[in-house]
C-alpha cells in the first residue's frame, strides 16, 4: 500500500498523472462495473435516506414550527442544527474512517440517523425537535463525508467521476424527493407530519442489511489515535459562530458586546484548534493538506458553494408556500427544476470526466451558472412567472451539480490512503460549514428584511394595516395565510418574496466566490489507480 506524501506536497505534479491501466496501487486488479455497483448498493441507500431526512421537512416545515408554536428563528435552527452537527463531526468522522473499519463507521452513522428520528418524530416542542435534529445531523455527517471516502477506497480517481456522477445523481433525487414526499405526507391528514421522520427509518435499516451483505473492504490496521481535544475545539468554534449569526441583529444588533464576545470566542477557538492540530500525533484535520493548493482552493470554494446549495434548498419552500400560497406538496413539485439541472449536470459531468479526466472547465462552468442562476433569483417577486423562476432554478442546479462532487474529486485524486478519509472530509466540512453559517446568517438577513417590509405594507393599508401589526405581523412567527383576511395577506405574500428574493441576491457575490476560486485550481489529470486496496476475499476483508 502507498503511504508517500500527497503529490504537490512532495513538490511537484501528481503521482501517477499519467499512470493508467487498470489496478490498485498494490497491484488487486480493479472490480467491474458490476461488483462497483453492488459494493455501492446499501452505501447508496444509506446516503439516500440521509439526504432525505434532511430534505424532507423542508416543505413541512411552516407546519411543524407552526404546530409546535415556534417563529422563524425556529424554523432556521431546525435546519442549522442538523447542518451544525453534520459540520462539526465530518472532520471526525473522516479521521476515523483512516483508522477504523469504513463499513462499520456507516452503520453506526446509520444507527444514530434511526435514534434521531424516531425522537424527532415525537418532539413536543421546538427545542425538543431541534435537539434531535442534532442527533440526525451527527448521523447524516458520517454518511455524508462515509460515502465519498468508501467510494474513493475502491475506484480510481479516473474511473471515480462516473460514479460520482451516480451519487450526484442519487443526491439529487433524494433532495426532491425529500419535498414531495414530505409534502404529501404534510397534506395527507391520517398521517401528518410526525412520519416525516418516521418514513426513513425502514430504509434505513435496510441500508444496514444492504452494507452487511455488499460492503467488502480490507480493514487497514493502524494506530487508533483520536484528537478528541482537536474535536472539541472544532466543533466548540464553529457552534459559538453559528449562534452569533443566528441571533445577530434579532436578540442584539450586528455591532454589539455580544457579538464582539462571540466572534472573539470563535476565532480563539479556532486559533488554539489550530495550535492544538499543529502538534497532535493524529490531527482531526491534518495542517499539512493545505500546503496542497489544490486542497485549499477545493476547500473555499466548497465553503461557498455550501452557502449557495443550501440555502436554495431551504428558503424555496418558503418562497412557494409563504409568497406564492402553495401546498407543502406543491412546493416540492415547483422545486423539480433546481433539482432536475442538478441531476442532469452530475450525471453527464462524472461520464464525461470519466472518459476524458478533465475536470476543470466543470467546475469553472458551474460557477458561472450558479452565480448568474442566483443573480437572476435576486430579482423575483411574489407575482414573477413561474417559468421565470424555473428557468432560473434550472441555471443553478447545473452548475451546482457541476461543482459539488467534482471539488472533492479533485482533492481526493492529489492524497494516498493515509490521508483520504482526512482530505475527503476537508472538503466536505466546509461545504457543511459554508451551509450551516449560510442558513443562519441569511435566515437572519431574511427575517429583518421580511419585518421591514411587512411593515412598510401594513404603513400603506393605514389604520387596518396597524390593528394587523398589533395583532403580531411583525413578531417574527410563521403566518397562517389562509386565516388572513385578502388586503393583509397580500402584504405578507409580498414581503416573503421580495425578502427572500433578496437573500438570493446577497448569495450571488458569494457563488461569484466559488467561480473566482476555481480559476486559481490547477488542473491535474486524474490517476488511473485507487489508493486503497480494492476488495478482497480474505478475512481481512469486512
Amino acid at each position: 500500500m502507498a503511504t508517500s506524501t500527497p503529490p504537490e506536497v512532495r513538490g511537484s505534479g501528481a503521482e501517477g498523472a499519467g499512470a493508467s491501466g487498470p489496478g490498485t496501487d498494490d497491484g488487486t486488479p480493479q472490480m467491474t462495473h458490476r461488483q462497483i455497483m453492488e459494493a455501492l448498493s446499501g452505501l447508496m441507500l444509506g446516503m439516500f435516506v440521509a439526504i432525505l431526512s434532511s430534505t424532507i421537512v423542508t416543505n413541512a416545515l411552516p407546519e411543524i414550527i407552526g404546530d409546535l408554536g415556534g417563529g422563524q428563528s425556529a424554523y432556521t435552527w431546525v435546519v442549522t442544527a442538523a447542518l451544525l452537527a453534520m459540520t462539526a463531526t465530518t472532520p471526525l468522522w473522516g479521521k476515523l474512517a483512516d483508522q477504523f473499519s469504513k463499513k462499520l463507521l456507516v452503520q453506526i452513522a446509520l444507527v444514530i440517523y434511526v435514534a434521531g428520528s424516531v425522537v424527532a418524530g415525537l418532539a413536543q416542542s421546538p427545542g425538543m425537535l431541534i435537539a434531535c435534529r442534532v442527533v440526525q445531523g451527527i448521523g447524516v455527517g458520517g454518511l455524508s463525508a462515509l460515502a465519498q471516502i468508501v467510494m474513493a477506497a475502491m475506484i480510481s480517481p479516473r474511473e471515480r467521476g462516473r460514479y460520482s456522477g451516480y451519487l450526484g445523481a442519487n443526491f439529487a433525487v433524494a433532495t426532491v424527493g425529500g419535498p414531495l414526499l414530505g409534502g404529501v405526507i404534510t397534506d395527507t391528514s391520517w398521517l401528518g407530519w410526525r412520519w416525516c421522520f418516521y418514513v426513513g427509518v425502514p430504509f434505513a435499516l435496510l441500508a444496514l442489511v444492504l452494507l452487511q451483505k455488499t460492503l467488502k473492504l480490507p480493514v487497514v490496521k493502524r494506530p487508533v489515535k483520536v484528537d478528541w481535544t482537536g474535536a472539541f475545539l472544532v466543533s466548540a468554534a464553529v457552534c459559538l459562530l453559528l449562534v452569533w449569526v443566528t441571533f445577530a441583529g434579532d436578540k442584539y444588533a450586528w455591532l454589539s458586546w455580544q457579538t464582539y464576545a462571540m466572534v472573539a470566542g470563535s476565532l480563539l477557538l479556532g486559533a488554539l484548534f489550530v495550535y492544538v492540530e499543529s502538534r497532535a500525533a493524529e490531527p482531526i484535520i491534518p495542517l499539512r493538506l493545505f500546503r496542497n493548493r489544490t486542497i485549499t482552493l477545493a476547500s473555499l470554494a466548497s465553503l461557498f458553494v455550501g452557502v449557495t446549495m443550501f440555502s436554495a434548498t431551504v428558503f424555496f419552500s418558503q418562497y412557494f408556500q409563504l409568497s406564492r400560497g402553495e401546498s407543502p406538496t406543491m412546493s416540492g413539485v415547483l422545486t423539480i427544476p433546481l433539482i432536475a439541472g442538478l441531476f442532469v449536470s452530475s450525471t453527464a459531468s462524472g461520464l464525461i470526466i470519466t472518459r476524458t479526466g478533465k475536470w476543470k472547465a466543470w467546475l469553472v462552468t458551474g460557477g458561472v451558472l450558479v452565480t448568474a442562476g442566483l443573480g437572476l433569483l435576486g430579482g423575483i417577486r411574489h407575482d414573477t412567472e413561474y417559468w421565470h423562476i424555473a428557468l432560473y432554478m434550472v441555471l443553478m442546479g447545473l452548475g451546482i451539480g457541476m461543482m459539488m462532487q467534482n471539488l472533492v474529486l479533485c482533492t481526493q485524486n492529489q492524497v494516498d490512503s493515509a490521508d483520504l478519509g482526512a482530505a475527503s472530509s476537508v472538503v466536505t466540512f466546509f461545504r457543511s460549514l459554508g451551509g450551516a453559517v449560510g442558513v443562519s446568517a441569511l435566515g437572519a438577513v431574511m427575517a429583518t428584511r421580511i419585518n421591514g417590509y411587512v411593515e412598510d405594507g401594513l404603513t400603506a393599508l393605514g389604520p387596518a394595516g396597524a390593528r394587523f401589526g398589533d395583532g403580531g405581523a411583525g413578531s417574527g412567527a410563521i403566518p397562517d395565510l389562509d386565516t388572513l383576511p385578502g388586503p393583509l395577506r397580500g402584504v405578507v405574500e409580498s414581503a416573503y418574496g421580495h425578502g427572500i428574493a433578496d437573500v438570493f441576491l446577497v448569495s450571488a457575490p458569494l457563488a461569484a466566490v466559488a467561480f473566482l476560486i476555481t480559476l486559481f485550481i490547477k488542473e491535474v489529470p486524474l490517476r488511473g489507480r485507487a489508493p486503497v486496496a480494492r476488495e478482497v476475499s480474505g478475512p481481512a476483508a469486512r
